[in-house]
């Protein structure tokens, strides 16, 4: 294989939200960082696809180690905006309104008491709506519902805004940006160190690589370099396979309300879909959960799951025109937590992926983790509960009744 020119310090094989803000964050810092992105545009993918809702506390069931990194996530979305704002002029639009959690059913209501008692009890910020205070608070909204919880710190950000603000960013941070460009391998030397990333274009070579292609990251292999002269006792173990990641199909919804009264405000969620208002108008609709493995594209039964799910919310709805869908595959780990931090395979080999459905939420401060660990050489505290290694770890103590 030839040898591309122009090297790197580090490689970010990804260009969707993740892999853009650990790439800015990295060259921030002073490195040389190269993207490798297999689309046309970076962010094509789920980040395009997302509804960009920063909505922890309306999601949890408990206060453990996935929720804190949520959260702390979640609070540094105003410094974010505001940076990327100062670097590269662009507003993404971070809308601060608010999320509404509604209940329709004896169950929805369980579920809220729950979600309240516990939040609650933690100190953190949560308000009980009766139904006349919902409605009072967001017309549209069914009569039909019972009660709700509203949010005030779980917000919104416009995803594809989020996208075009990181692209600017890291091309000001100097990062080579590499699109319609697949990774075909990566590349290890006999003793276990990333020597770079494979491609049509060629070996790009760099002393660390950060697999963050989303769904696609359990499918790029590994290639192990025949050192010239090695003796008989040089490592030349195949590293493990990557963390199983699986794609995950999620269909969206997007209607136009046109008028200057905004038909909601606050994003509003159920336990079967949710909208999100946008500036201009629009109103998405989402969403699926589909394990259909890698087939993108939009289907009669999510279109009706959605659009019914989205009239339970709002009924008005159905007086809106409606304007387009799309679908997006998000990136599973088999127990719904991130990867990121350092491989204990291959040296210099470092995953930020695995996100789900959480990748524009946890974009800022995976980015900032994942710099804390290849430029300063450290593994916030943070990052323990996310290590790649954790689920070969739980395997192996299964397989032996530990």
């Amino acid at each position: 294989m030839k040898e591309s020119q122009g090297g790197a310090d580090v490689i970010v094989i990804g260009g969707g939200v993740v892999g853009l803000a650990v790439a800015r964050e990295i060259a921030r810092r002073g490195r040389r960082v190269t993207i490798i992105e297999r689309g046309q545009h970076p962010g094509e993918g789920a980040s395009h696809a997302a509804a960009g809702m920063l909505a922890p506390q309306s999601e949890a069931d408990t206060d453990d180690s996935f929720f804190q990194f949520q959260v702390a996530s979640r609070d540094l979305y105003p410094k974010f905006a505001e940076e990327l704002r100062a670097e590269t002029g662009r507003d993404i639009q971070l809308d601060r309104t608010g999320t509404l959690y509604l209940a329709f059913t004896d169950e929805d209501e369980q579920e809220l008491e729950r979600r309240d008692a516990w939040q609650t009890r933690a100190g953190l910020p949560v308000e009980r709506l009766s139904a006349q205070a919902t409605r009072e608070l967001e017309p549209s909204v069914s009569p039909h519902v019972r009660c709700a919880l509203r949010f005030p710190l779980d917000w919104q950000v416009e995803t594809r805004h989020l996208v075009a603000a990181l692209v600017a960013a890291v091309e000001l941070f100097g990062v080579n940006l590499w699109t319609e460009t697949g990774a075909s391998g990566l590349r290890v030397s006999s003793t276990g160190h990333v020597e770079g990333v494979e491609t049509e274009r060629g070996l790009l070579r760099a002393g660390a690589v950060v697999m963050a292609a989303g769904a696609w990251s359990s499918r790029i292999p590994f290639s192990i370099t025949e050192s010239a002269g090695r003796n008989s006792s040089a490592h030349t173990t195949t590293p493990a396979p990557h963390p199983h990641v699986a794609p995950v199909r999620g269909q969206m919804l997007c209607y136009r309300h046109t008028s200057i009264v905004p038909f909601v405000r606050h994003v509003i969620y159920t336990p079967r879909g949710y909208i999100v208002p946008r500036r201009d108008g629009r109103i998405l609709a989402g969403s699926t959960t589909e394990h259909v493995g890698y087939r993108t594209g939009v289907t009669v039964e999510g279109v009706r799951s959605i659009a019914a799910h989205a009239l339970e919310i709002a009924p008005a709805i159905a007086g809106l025109s409606f304007s387009e869908s799309w679908s997006g595959l998000r990136p599973r780990a088999a127990d719904e937590w991130p990867l990121i931090g350092a491989s204990d395979e291959v040296r210099g080999l470092f995953y930020a992926t695995g996100h789900y459905r959480n990748g524009i939420l946890l974009a800022p401060l995976t980015g900032q983790l994942v710099a804390d660990v290849i430029v300063d050489g450290r593994t916030p505290r943070l990052l323990e509960a996310f290590s790649p290694a954790r689920l070969r770890e739980r395997a192996h103590a299964v397989s032996h009744g530990e």
